[in-house]
């Protein structure tokens, strides 16, 4: 579905998944299950009209800065070590003249789970600015950095900022000591607590805004994170990597090194059109 997707860059072409491997996959993106085994009912629905339009916000990227490379490198294609993904940048350089760009340059792909950034290597610290919503700019180190759309909010950023039970029992158990509460500190409560937060990293792929992410951010005199996950309308970042990608929806991978800036939103007309059966 996502490489389906990825071929689409306008509201006007439907897109319609089918999970034809229900067993390994989860298939978010797709018709319910149910279908897959009686995919000629799905068929009928679609022809009658019984399905609504189920409009997918997407993320649309600029780049700009000196000696960028906007030609991509598909992952899809081929699944590449550290040593084969630099050595595919680089020969892009060869046939490509990089040069330095005044204005931001429009990336031909969307992004319809997620955008990361950070280095190649992932034993390396990410290097970069932020500016959320054109505001401060602010000096970061990381593991990396995650926007995600309402679709993506279900991937891999859900498991990014996911809090395990056994973290929220410590948490209220501490908060009953310092606080002197009379909790019942039971396997009920910090469950629904729990099933509570996580279920509020979640939502709708129609709401035209970003969830950023920051992994595992650095904090000390020189490097801070105000606000390590948010939303946002418009997040922009400045590269001060060494060997960085900016990866879209795992599949497509562009390099972003020092001195690259990068200007990401979500714009209504890039919205991808699928649809949503009921049960």
């Amino acid at each position: 579905m996502l490489l389906a997707a990825s071929k689409v860059l306008d509201r006007f072409k439907p897109v319609i998944g089918v999970n034809t491997d229900p067993e390994r996959s989860e298939g978010h993106l797709c018709l319910p299950v149910r279908y897959t085994h009686s995919f000629p009912e799905a068929l009928q629905k679609l022809y009658r009209g019984e399905f609504r339009w189920l409009w997918r916000q997407r993320i649309r990227l600029y780049l700009e800065g000196t000696g960028i490379n906007p030609i991509p490198v598909d992952l899809h294609e081929q699944q590449l070590s550290l040593d084969q993904h630099s050595k595919a940048l680089n020969s892009t350089r060869i046939h490509d003249q990089r040069s330095e760009v005044s204005g931001p340059q429009l990336l031909p792909v969307r992004a319809l789970n997620e955008v990361f950034i950070g280095e190649s290597l992932s034993s390396r610290a990410s290097y970069y600015e932020i500016s959320v919503d054109d505001g401060p700019w602010e000096k970061q180190k990381s593991s990396g950095l995650n926007l995600c759309t309402g679709t993506g909010s279900k991937a891999w950023s859900y498991n990014i900022n996911r809090v395990a039970t056994q973290a929220v029992e410590d948490v209220l158990k501490i908060a009953k000591q310092q606080a002197n509460l009379d909790l019942p500190l039971n396997k009920e409560l910090v469950e629904k607590v729990t099933n509570e937060y996580n279920e509020s990293l979640l939502y709708s792929p129609e709401e035209p805004k970003m969830l950023f992410s920051i992994r595992e951010p650095i904090a000390n005199r020189i490097f801070s994170s105000s606000r390590q996950r948010c939303f946002s309308s418009k997040v922009c970042v400045r590269s001060r990597c060494w060997d960085a990608c900016m990866v879209i929806d795992g599949g497509t991978s562009f390099e972003f090194n020092d001195g690259a800036i990068a200007s990401i939103m979500i714009n209504r007309d890039d919205a991808l059109r699928t649809v949503l059966l009921e049960q």
